[in-house]
This record gives C-alpha cells, structure tokens and sequence, in this order.
C-alpha cells in the first residue's frame, strides 16, 4: 500500500512525496514580474512532491487581478527563472499554473480594452481587484466583455503556446492550464453560459470543449505532453456560472478526451458526489490529482482507496513550509491570520518558522513534567 510519503513518477520526473502545494494567489507581485520573495517563498516550500505556483497571466488580456504575475515578457521570464533556479536548489519540482481570466477582469487592468468571453455578458455580482474611478486599488464590478470572434480564439491558443513555451525557458518542469474557477475554459465549456453558435459554443459538447482541447493539444505539441497538466473545477459554481443540461457528461467526455492525450496529469477539485469521483478516476486513466481540504489522515486514505494519486494542499502551507516534514512526523501546525493571504510584502509571506527539533524537545518536556 503506498505512503503520501512515497516517491511517484510522474510522466517521468520522480517526485519525493505524494504531496502537492496548490496554486494559490497571493498577491504579492507589484509589476507582473515575480520578485526575490517569490524565489524564497517557494524554495521554502520546496518539500511538497510537487509545487504548483500561483496563476500567471498568458497575456495582458488575460489579465485579470492587480498583483498578479504574467509569462508573457522577457522580465517576467527572468523573475520566474529566479523562482524556479531556487526551487531546483532546494531539491523540489515545480510547474506554472497558465491563466486567462476571460470575462472576469476589468478595463483598467487592459489598459481600457473590454475583457473577453465566448458571449458578450458579463458576470453578476462579481468583483475583481483592480482601479476605481480615482485611479486607487479597489474591488470593483467586472467590466462587460465583448466575444471573441475566430481571430481572438486563434490568438488565445497561441498566447497559451508561447507562455508554455516561456514557461521551458523559465526553467519549469511543467505546465498546468487552468481550466476551472469560472475563468476563460470553463466560461467556453459551461452550457448555460455559452451559448455561441459557431464551432466553439452552443449545446453540443465537443464544440463547448474544443478551446480548451486545442490549447493542450498545441501547448503539447509546443513542450511535450507529458509535461502538460489541467486544472479543472466541475461544481464549484464560480464567477456566476451555473448548472447546465449534460453537465457530467460534459466533465467525463473532457476527461476521457485528455485521457486520451496521455498529458502528465489531470488536477480536480469540486467534484461532488462520491460516485461522480468515481466516474472521474474511471474516465482518466492518467495522474489524478485531487483538490479536497485534506488532512495527512484523508488524504492519505483517498491514496489508499485509489481515488486520487496524489493530494493537493493548499492553506496548511501558507504558514508552514515544512508542511511534509510536520505531516509525516506528526508536528502541530501553524496557522495562518487572513489578512496575510493577499497583498503584502514579507510578513506572513517568507517569515514563518519551520518546526525544529528544539521545538519538539520542548513539547515533550512540557506534556512529561506538567
């Protein structure tokens, strides 16, 4: 029976654990560029088996947060190149999550341009972190998005093909699209949103996945697929995005579809109901990574069970960048305030302790004398 702290070979690159840190925003980056606490933050965290970095814009018009990290100019080729040599250093892999936010932007982050989406309909009561009126940092309304017509979603695909590609001249061991969260795939696979009428939209399934599916068939042609992975969120109900007919036979035909492409991995989360996991992990034969709010005991048994090939953690490793160590040896963990998760600079970023063997010394001495 194998160990969440066993290695794995994924599509070729051995990982030390079955532990994966999640990509998750943090909103630290003043100018796109990734900065040198980029570089620590993540070699902190160099344990995980495998570490998958915040969302980072393909494009300026894939832009869709202040603060955010793009891959997309020389500059931010060099920042994450600072990251990635770091990671490398400290013995960890690590691959770039690959983002386009679609309609969920505004025109201040686009130098005034709309965002972009399947249909020309913006997203209700949902707000980004952007420029107000005055020009100052601000959450604010999504702007309205006009539709890509054929030439956008050409150069959507290619602006995917060289971040990729920039992604290798970084130094990434892999890419990850990403696929869910309401964002630019999901708003082109969802029924009840796109409701285009070309090749790319209406009620049929293959034309609702075809972005998402020639962006990994050329991203794979650009870098190998067996370093592409894709993040997906089935029910996660983001971004004003809602429940649409055949909406599991849509998930199942995408997983068999990348299945079939024999791509590094496939990384869900929010898959609801247990027999819908099932159907999942039946429907991709390849690396399955799950999303779940995993403790070491759940994550463990979702190993055990066979539901998941390795499991993703993502707040435990805010304030802790030993997290493996801590799981495996059963250290208590530490927690981490909220208002440290966005924006910032290096409090509650690169400043938590790792647990050492003082520590535990001293809470053994503490439970044997009290």
């Amino acid at each position: 029976m194998s160990s969440l702290f066993d290695t794995y070979n994924l599509a070729g690159q051995q990982l030390s654990n079955r532990i994966v840190m999640a990509p998750m925003t943090r909103a630290r980056v003043k100018d796109t560029v990734p900065s040198a606490d980029m570089a620590t933050y993540y070699a902190q965290r160099a344990g995980a088996g495998l570490i998958i970095t915040e969302s980072a814009q393909v494009s300026g018009q894939g832009r869709g947060y202040l603060y955010t990290p793009g891959i997309h100019t020389p500059a931010q080729i060099e920042g994450w190149k600072r990251v990635t040599d770091a990671v490398h250093q400290a013995g960890g892999r690590i691959v770039i999550q690959l983002w386009h936010v679609g309609r969920i932007s505004h025109s201040s982050l686009l130098e005034g341009r709309a965002p972009v989406a399947p249909v020309a309909v913006p997203a209700a009561q949902t707000l980004v972190h952007a420029y107000d009126s005055d020009g100052q940092p601000a959450q604010v309304p999504v702007s309205a998005p006009v539709a890509l017509d054929a030439e956008g979603i050409r150069q959507v695909i290619a602006d995917f093909r060289q971040a990729a590609k920039n992604a290798m001249t970084a130094g990434f061991d892999g890419v990850e699209i990403h696929a869910g969260n309401g964002y630019l795939f999901e708003q082109f696979i969802n029924g009840s949103f796109n409701t285009r009428e070309d090749r790319y939209g209406g009620p049929t399934i293959a034309n609702r996945l075809r972005l998402l599916l020639e962006t990994v068939d050329a991203v794979s042609a650009q870098i190998g697929r067996t370093k592409v992975g894709v993040r997906v969120s089935p029910f996660a109900r983001l971004a004003d995005l809602h429940a649409f007919d055949e909406e599991e036979a849509t998930w199942l035909a995408l997983a068999g579809a990348l299945s079939q492409r024999e791509i590094a991995y496939l990384h869900a989360s929010h898959l609801g109901t247990p027999d819908f996991q099932r159907a999942i992990r039946a429907a991709y034969c390849g690396t399955l990574i799950l999303s779940g709010g995993y403790t070491h005991e759940t994550a463990q048994q979702a190993i055990d069970e066979g539901v998941a090939d390795l499991a993703v953690f993502g707040r435990p490793f805010i304030a802790n960048p030993d997290l493996v160590n801590r799981l495996r040896h059963g250290w208590p963990l530490a927690e981490a305030g909220r208002e440290a998760f966005y924006g910032g600079g290096a409090q509650g970023y690169i400043d938590y302790p790792v647990y050492s063997a003082q520590d535990s010394q001293r809470a053994y001495t503490s439970v044997r004398f009290s």
